[in-house]
């Protein structure tokens, strides 16, 4: 019998090679795709505002991305250390139990998702309605309008179909990055024209108002909505190959590149508008096109356009299911557990993520909206991060295969302190009722999922709309098969999550403090 080498032929350790590196490649686009949305056409006119001047808006985009990669090396050990897809709410419950878990599942649905749904539609209206409304702002009926049936219409595309959906998303992602290019190319040109006064020292760094420490922090916080994203990958961990090796990786690239795409972005836009023009502007990307652009300045609102339509939907897909792990858990109605029995989508997760949205769409204005999830998001991640601390304390000689230095995690939560302190105390009215919505979520918890003995009238109650919610979005329980893992089956007998999951304030809770 022939020997077997212990060494790789060439043309394996090759395909190794290849295979690697194309691994690599997948997780630097899925993460910096994840990141690069439509909040860098949105943000910019708020982190000016509250910044006061174009040298400290930059300094805030810089330290934006260098904060966000403390956080994501964070991730990186929770990600290897509790090695769940998840992201946030399982590494939460696994710390801190089901309550903190709760909490966290709680505020993402009502108020994460739904209220970056709503600021994603908003700037696709105002994108599409500013070429036809160019004197003045567009009518606020007309952007509401326009938004909910965006919302409505990719809804129908999620309940539809999984495939369609996907493709969208594909499809859509080449106008963020069309959109992107043509900013950043036409603005280098801008500047080596010599059309670089406004970003030099003396003319950027100064100030009409000197801003105080809760402007900057409002900065931070418009800085850190167009940064969201960075921890995505944390919700596919299980998929991840080698993530000891690929997690930092895909962190040390994909971070970093952001950070210059974003900052390049501004430099652009700083090089043809005056902080007046940016500030006054309702569709950033739009004016920079108006002014350099020319007859192919309607090159802009559209690629902007199709970048939002594609987050839209995105968001839409990630959130359903979101509500979909939940109510598996038992943390949520056992109805959003539920797919349709011939196209297996989460139907009745994608109706509440819809409906929530839809009301704060109709209360919210897009730079409040940001100060408020952004807000929620930044309590998160540090709740998140502190439990990090907590389980290298609770269970010191557990293995880490990425274990970071401490000081990683004490700097972001040193920062994180500042930021929800004086943005709380800057902004009262706006992070306050994003708390308010979150601590409501402890009754709920202790009635609906604690509670174990409920009154038999409740379940009867509980049943009974859930069966109903069957019949009206024609859904089923999943059918747990490892071979035909798509296929569905009719659920006769009652639903056996209804033990675990009393849910039934959750609409009038929710759209009453909201």
């Amino acid at each position: 019998s022939k020997s077997v080498s212990p060494f790789l032929s060439h043309s394996t350790f090759i395909h190794w090679q290849l295979k690697y590196i194309t691994v690599i490649i997948l997780y630097l686009l899925f993460s910096s795709g994840n990141i690069i949305g439509s909040g860098i056409f949105i943000s910019p006119k708020g982190v000016l505002e509250h910044s006061g001047s174009v040298g400290l808006a930059l300094v805030v985009w810089l330290l934006g991305g260098c904060i966000a990669a403390l956080g994501s090396l964070c991730y990186a050990e929770l990600g290897v250390t509790i090695p769940k897809s998840g992201g946030d709410y399982s590494y939460v419950t696994e710390i801190f139990g089901g309550l903190m878990g709760f909490l966290l599942l709680w505020s993402a649905v009502l108020i994460m998702y739904p209220t970056t749904l709503a600021v994603i539609a908003l700037t696709f209206s105002n994108y599409v309605l500013q070429p036809v409304f160019s004197n003045c702002v567009p009518p606020y009926m007309a952007t509401r309008m326009l938004s909910a049936t965006c919302l409505l219409l990719l809804t129908w595309v999620n309940c539809s179909s999984v495939r369609m959906a996907t493709r969208i998303q594909d499809i859509f992602t080449v106008g963020k990055l069309m959109a992107l290019g043509l900013i950043i190319v036409v603005g280098l040109v801008q500047i080596f024209n010599g059309h670089y006064e406004a970003l030099t020292p003396q003319v950027a760094f100064s100030l009409d108002r000197v801003p105080s420490v809760g402007q900057i922090a409002l900065a931070f916080l418009q800085a850190s909505f167009a940064f969201s994203g960075w921890n995505f990958l944390n919700y596919v961990t299980e998929e991840v190959v080698e993530p000891r090796r690929n997690l930092p990786r895909a962190i040390y690239i994909s971070i970093p590149l952001v950070t210059f795409v974003y900052t390049l972005t501004n430099i652009a836009y700083f090089s043809s508008m005056s902080p007046e023009e940016l500030l006054s502007s309702n569709a950033v990307a739009v004016t920079f096109g108006e002014k350099l652009l020319g007859m192919f300045s309607v090159i802009m609102p559209i690629s902007v356009a199709l970048s939002t339509f594609g987050g839209i939907n995105g968001y839409l897909f990630t959130s359903s299911r979101l509500c979909f792990s939940g109510a598996r858990e038992g943390h949520l109605p056992s109805l959003l557990a539920m797919i349709h029995y011939k196209n297996c989508t989460p139907i009745p997760a994608l109706l509440v993520c819809c409906a929530a949205t839809i009301v704060i769409l109709c209360i919210g204005e897009t730079h409040n909206l940001i100060n408020y999830v952004s807000f929620i998001n930044y309590l998160s991640y540090g709740v998140t991060i502190a439990g990090l601390l907590y389980y290298r304390w609770k269970k010191p000689n557990l293995y880490r295969p990425i274990k970071v230095n401490l000081l990683v995690p004490v700097c972001y939560l040193m920062f994180w302190a500042l930021l929800l302190g004086f943005s709380l105390y800057s902004e009262p009215v706006v992070c306050g009722v994003g708390l308010v919505i979150m601590l409501t979520g402890v009754p709920v918890y202790f009635l609906g999922v604690h509670w174990k003995e409920k009154p038999k009238c409740i379940y009867n109650f509980i049943e009974r709309a859930t069966y109903v919610g069957q019949r009206l979005c024609f859904v089923v329980f999943p059918q747990i098969d490892p071979i035909e893992i798509h296929t569905c089956h009719l659920v006769h007998s009652r639903p056996q999550i209804l033990q675990s999951c009393f849910y039934s304030s959750f609409c009038l809770t929710a759209f009453s403090i909201i």
